[in-house]
């Protein structure tokens, strides 16, 4: 270690382990053990098959396995007969219901795990398709599974080797290579997963996916058309998947168009070949992909953006075969992503919710006399694409809007336009799409829970929730709107084959229990899209893909007749009739959508474009065998094995084993890692043990051994003698000589999108320490103590399109520490606030962090003491990079230099704008951004005492 130890004065000798310290550590066990036996850990469900096993935590969620199953199976044996996948031991697969819009995801390593968000998909422009769910998330996550799970002969020997396939974890990061090894294409950019993964749910789909989608075509006609930049394959992964207004969306967009593109300049079969390891395939993606194309991927990336530029320059010559509509831009801000909008004919605004680059997502109201974009509350959770829900009550002056829209369940609010105050009707209410009733002054939507959605009503003052229809299963109806009199409801209905129609409802039908609705437009497979009234009723007036491009459309109630209003390059969304007889309506741009004016007029002529994914499918008509059996033709209940609990416990299996390297003090260890695990994660164990052959320490000090277990909310962990990788590299050490023994459990109490209140409580017990466990150079006064801590944490944080890390919210700890170290008692309380701003340089913050504590005892005891010193980083490091933020830390001294039985602290941070990177790097090692952060702090210890001492430090 680089410093002399501080706090006790001369070392005291190394003492064997007394029987006494062993008792303290029994005592934490047996407390642990009796209050993990009183907690009932919450229920399981399974329905098992040969290769699924299919877990949901609600009985409500039951009547979705049979269907899930059948879906599984039937890709699975697609897979089977095209790649001849067999995974090895079941594919455990998680329903839940966490969110309000549906959602997949999934994983090859430690084990095989695909979890689905069971609610109806967010179909916003067209960004999903309108396939049943559960058949396209099947074909999609478990093509995520063959792709980073089909193994060649080398991953076969090196799984056998380490026991399984290794898990990467920042603990010892030796096991990112080993992990490489044994499953090498799980270590491939994300656009390569999703690419792969759209392209095949499509053609399996029968073309209903999103190869063939209105918004990618959308989105690279106007890069083409504006001549805007698009991303290098090494861009997409820095730049592309965080300052872009479409963020992670990107990997979708980019890779679906470069899959498709790549298909059809070489054929579907040379593209499964690069995409799906085989027993002649390179390990790493990028190499497979000179191998199958003869090429450099760069090289073709290259090639592909050219080809698009020519693709999309075609399409925008079919378009201006007829007269391009003329818009006219009503307000020069490009407001990123947009919400339904709405028109207050008292002001002359419109309101909608927006998120763009550089703010928190908001409700805004756009002046239509001076363009201006006027902020009145702030949307957390602002989703990717339409931000939040909106409602306009034009008589009560209120807008209601919707929060967590991106992940979590919806919380609803009301904003008064008058007093500019929000109040929270309800939390969790789990209601988008809302329209406002202004014949009875009520509030209607959709509600999804439990996989359905259902159509809700809301009476004054908005506290109880009345469901008035729920729809069939993948039924779903959305883009409601009332007409002028309140006796008519209308909105998209999405049925179970994906096609799509425009309908109304008698709104008196439904207060009665009536489900009967008229079809006014059959959009087959594209969406009608935010079709709302004209203020005489006669007119409903929105947008879809009918023409390949989103164009403005409008439907005569007298005559049932559909008549096209624009010829948009790029895309006409949301519109709105304006009292001079023309549309207010939002242009798509590259940067994100515009506000535009355009005259209200039908147009007889407007060009068709076709899609790249159908013309790969024109070139391959062999991708249409690609489609899959009806799942209907598999009996779920002959290929059931089991159904009934799923008990963690009982599941529990060795998932790896693998060499590790450590410090112990100043020598270096060599030992083994084995982690056990069951296949939904909820319990793990991670155990360490390691030799210092080079120590000059006595022989029982050379041994290390560490434990850490995991069981739904608690933890145990334990060590002796423990040794830590990143002790090698600096002079920050986490080693510790001696037994310890910590057991604990977190409670959360508020688990939002953003927003968390957690208590966490440890009891832990140590024997034979030489140096305390929270100060590497202080010397432990008392070798054998047990000691016990709560934390009550609150964290409020939020950051804005184009962010690195939080830049606004508020932080609070309290903590709370009591050692006993028989017979003495050294109690210790502090607290931690932090408070951050947004300021008006784009992604810069400005934070302010404040701490201060108290111990009792004796100020010569180091156990009365709290200590400070330096940044707390190594040279390697898995902490935070910015680790001067924490309390105990102060650049400028020794670490734990300073010592004080109460402090008092505050640090001012400012973090200016990142940069962002667009291109430095391989796809191997690339650079994402940097940014550079100004701090001063000042320390007070014992600012009460005779022996207070000011400290100032600054980088």
């Amino acid at each position: 270690m680089d410093e002399a130890p501080v706090g006790g004065g001369i070392r005291p000798a190394r003492r064997p382990i007394v029987l006494g310290g062993i008792w303290s550590m029994l005592f934490c066990v047996w407390l642990a053990a009796g209050l993990s036996a009183r907690a009932q850990p919450p229920r399981l469900y399974t329905q098992e098959t040969k290769q699924f096993r299919i877990i949901y935590y609600s009985p409500q969620h039951e009547y979705l396995a049979p269907l899930l199953i059948r879906s599984m199976e039937n890709a699975a044996q697609f897979y089977r007969a095209k790649f001849g996948y067999e995974p090895k031991g079941k594919i455990t697969i998680l329903i839940q219901d966490f969110d309000d819009s549906g959602f997949g995801g999934a994983g090859t390593v430690p084990v095989n795990f695909i979890q689905i968000g069971i609610e109806p998909f967010n179909q916003v422009f067209e960004t999903l398709p309108s396939a049943e769910r559960m058949g396209l998330m099947s074909n999609h996550e478990l093509m995520h599974i063959v792709m980073g799970d089909e193994e060649a002969p080398r991953d076969t020997m090196f799984r056998a080797i380490f026991s399984g396939k290794v898990m990467p974890n920042s603990d010892d990061p030796i096991s990112i290579p080993f992990s490489f090894l044994g499953s090498p294409r799980v270590y491939s950019p994300r656009w390569f997963h999703e690419g792969g993964a759209v392209f095949m749910e499509t053609w399996m789909g029968g073309g209903l996916g999103r190869a063939l989608g209105g918004y990618d075509e959308m989105m690279f006609r106007a890069m083409a058309r504006d001549k805007r930049y698009m991303y290098d394959v090494v861009g997409l992964e820095s730049e592309g998947t965080s300052a872009d207004f479409q963020v992670g969306a990107n990997s979708y967009l980019y890779g679906t168009r470069f899959m498709n593109y790549i298909a059809h300049q070489y054929g579907p079969e040379k593209l499964t070949s690069w995409l799906v390891r085989s027993d002649s395939s390179r390990a790493y993606f990028e190499s497979q992909f000179r191998k199958v194309y003869g090429a450099s991927l760069r090289e073709e990336w290259h090639k592909w953006i050219t080809g698009e530029r020519e693709w999309q320059d075609a399409n925008l010559k079919l378009i201006r075969q007829y007269p391009v509509t003329a818009a006219k831009s009503i307000s020069p801000k490009i407001l990123g992503s947009i919400s339904r909008s709405y028109y207050d004919a008292r002001d002359n605004v419109i309101y909608v919710s927006v998120r763009h680059t550089g703010a928190m997502p908001y409700l805004a109201a756009i002046h239509l006399d001076s363009g201006r974009v006027e902020h009145l509350t702030e949307v957390r959770g602002g989703a990717v694409y339409d931000v939040a829900s909106l409602a306009f009550d034009p008589d009560g002056r209120r807008l209601f809007f919707t929060t967590n829209n991106n992940r979590g369940l919806r919380g609803l609010y009301v904003f008064d336009l008058q007093t500019r105050k929000r109040v929270l009707i309800g939390s969790n209410t789990r209601v988008g799409d809302l329209v406002f009733c202004r014949k009875d002054g009520s509030l209607w939507g959709v509600m999804h829970n439990n996989g359905l959605s259902s159509i809700v009503r809301l009476e004054a003052p908005f506290k109880s929730l009345k469901v008035l229809y729920t729809l069939p299963y993948a039924s779903n109806f959305s883009n409601l709107d009332f007409s002028p009199d309140g006796t008519q409801l209308t909105g998209a209905l999405t049925d179970e084959t994906g096609t799509q129609r425009l309908v109304l409802y008698q709104t008196a039908d439904l207060l009665e229990g009536k489900t009967t609705y008229e079809i006014l437009h059959d959009f087959q497979f594209d969406s009608p899209d935010s079709f709302t009234f004209s203020p005489d009723g006669r007119y409903l007036t929105g947008s879809s893909y009918l023409t390949g491009a989103s164009n403005l459309f409008r439907i005569d109630l007298e005559t049932k007749k559909l008549e096209a209003l624009s010829n948009s390059e790029t895309g006409l969304f949301r519109p709105l009739l304006l009292p001079d007889g023309t549309l207010a309506a939002f242009e798509y741009s590259t940067r994100g959508f515009r506000l535009v004016n355009l005259p209200l007029r039908v147009i007889d002529d407007v060009s068709a474009i076709p899609y790249l994914g159908q013309a790969v499918i024109d070139k391959y008509p062999e991708l249409k065998s690609w489609k899959l059996q009806s799942r209907n033709n598999i009996d779920d209940l002959k290929l059931r094995t089991y159904a009934g609990f799923y008990r963690p416990l009982r599941h529990l299996g060795l998932q790896s084993i693998y060499p590790i390297v450590q410090g112990y003090e100043d020598a270096k260890a060599g030992g083994l890692r084995a982690d056990f695990g069951d296949s939904l994660g909820v319990s793990h164990v991670a155990t360490t043990l390691s030799y210092s052959p080079g120590s000059s320490t006595a022989l029982r000090d050379r041994f290390h051994f560490e434990l850490a277990a995991s069981y739904w909310d608690w933890r145990l962990s334990g060590y002796f003698n423990k040794a830590d990788f990143y002790d090698l590299f600096g002079p920050t050490k986490v080693g510790r000589r001696g037994f310890g023994l910590v057991g604990g459990k977190k409670k959360s109490f508020i688990h939002d999108s953003d927003r968390t209140l957690n208590l966490t409580m440890n009891l832990a017990g140590y024997s034979g320490l030489d140096r305390l466990p929270d100060y590497q150079n202080v010397t432990a006064s008392h070798t054998r103590f047990v000691g016990g801590t709560a934390e009550l944490a609150y964290s409020d944080l939020q950051k804005s399109l184009g962010a690195i890390e939080d830049e606004r919210g508020t932080q609070w700890k309290l903590s709370a520490e009591m050692d006993d170290t028989f017979p003495k008692i050294f109690p210790r309380v502090w607290g931690e606030y932090t408070r951050g701003f947004l300021l008006p340089l784009r992604n810069s913050s400005l934070w302010i962090r404040s701490s201060a504590g108290a111990a009792s005892g004796d100020a010569k005891d180091p156990f009365a003491n709290f200590y400070f010193g330096a940044f707390g980083n190594n040279w390697v490091d898995k902490g935070d990079f910015s680790r001067y933020r924490e309390y105990y830390s102060f650049p400028g001294v020794h670490i734990d230099q300073i010592g004080a039985k109460s402090f008092a602290r505050s640090l001012a941070e400012w973090d200016l704008t990142p940069l962002h990177f667009r291109n430095l790097g391989t796809t191997k090692l690339y650079s994402n951004w940097a940014r550079l952060a100004l701090f001063t702090g000042a320390l007070g210890a014992n600012p009460l005492d005779d022996q207070r001492s000011g400290h100032l430090d600054g980088g």
